[in-house]
């Protein structure tokens, strides 16, 4: 009976995944209702444990319509590997939605191994001569933000310091969307460095004629 119950327990997990179309890599103790959350960190109850620094991931190809990572790949070794094993698990038409430190900000935390700018969708760009890593992904939007993680920086400051300071961001995101690449290479230090910055890509799987 007790070997009846765990077949029956792993039948109805395994069933539940496959309905799950979204991904929360990297989730933490955030985990997202309607998604399968994935973290190397078995203590915060992830829907799968996994180390992300170890390729392949354990999904099929084509698993997923939605892929999220909040701060996670610049803990990572190898974000081009990590973007191709994303693209492997997108769907066609897949949303990929990353969020990471901006290079002007992305070393105040003694875990992370690098900072990201502007520059990183163009790898992906099979346009791009300087550095195609061989996987499409369409750039569909990206964004700079000054302060970001409000969620988190609330439990360390006051509420009204916080409100400030998502007022003051709020205008200088602003002029940071006019051009993401003239903020990084011209003013972005002028204000102390950004946050984070936004990136959703759409994973394209085009089939090439022989």
């Amino acid at each position: 009976m007790r070997e009846e119950s765990r077949t029956e327990s792993l039948f109805h997990r395994d069933n539940r995944e496959q309905k799950l179309r979204k991904l929360n890599l990297g989730c933490g103790e955030f985990k997202k209702d309607g998604y399968l959350n994935v973290d190397f960190a078995a203590a915060s109850g992830p829907d799968t444990c996994h180390d992300l620094n170890r390729l392949p991931y354990p999904f099929a190809d084509g698993s997923f319509d939605l892929i999220e990572a909040d701060h996670l790949l610049e803990h990572l070794n190898d974000p081009f590997s990590v973007m191709r094993e994303l693209h492997r698990i997108g769907a066609d038409g897949c949303k990929i939605r990353l969020r990471v430190p901006h290079f002007s900000r992305g070393f105040t935390h003694p875990q992370h191994c690098r900072g990201f700018d502007a520059s990183f969708p163009l790898y992906f760009n099979p346009d791009f001569k300087g550095g195609y890593q061989g996987v499409d992904l369409e750039l569909q939007n990206m964004r700079l933000r000054w302060f970001a993680q409000v969620y988190l920086k609330r439990t360390v400051m006051p509420g009204w310091m916080c409100s400030a300071a998502e007022l003051a961001g709020a205008v200088i995101d602003a002029f940071a969307r006019l051009s993401p690449y003239i903020c990084s290479r011209l003013w972005c230090f002028w204000v102390g460095g950004f946050d984070e910055i936004e990136f959703s890509f759409r994973v394209s799987k085009k089939t090439v004629a022989s």
